[in-house]
């Protein structure tokens, strides 16, 4: 069995941590928790919900390229949110950005995220 291949695309900021945004392994892409950070490392916490969750998208996106894959192949999003009553809105986000993509996917409403944070989205697709 091949090593597992850790992804951290120039065009994403570094890791906050001892991670990889991304390990493809066992035909698979396993993408870290995305928190909403701009590829120069700017923490979006005081910004709206949706940029905040456009941005955690946008990084689910670049993980997966970097990863050799895409949005098209993902099998299964969780979403971290803080506040439940952004979902309808985070739903028509999602919808735009997976286009024909239709993965599981759940939401997990939680007391806080890192950094005042207001939204975190984790995902597995194929490789």
């Amino acid at each position: 069995m091949a090593s597992p291949s850790q992804t951290n695309p120039p065009s994403m900021a570094a890791p906050g941590g001892h991670y990889s945004h991304a390990v493809a392994g066992g035909g698979c892409v396993y993408v870290s928790g995305q928190l909403p950070i701009a590829p120069d490392g700017r923490k979006l916490n005081e910004e709206p919900f949706a940029a905040q969750a456009r941005q955690v998208l946008d990084n689910v996106a670049l993980a997966l390229k970097g990863a050799g894959s895409g949005v098209d192949k993902l099998l299964q999003v969780r979403v971290y949110v803080t506040d439940i009553a952004d979902w309808p809105e985070f739903n028509t986000l999602y919808a735009q950005w997976a286009g024909a993509a239709r993965p599981a996917r759940a939401v997990v409403p939680v007391p806080q995220l890192h950094y005042g944070f207001k939204i975190e989205v984790e995902a597995v697709a194929l490789a």
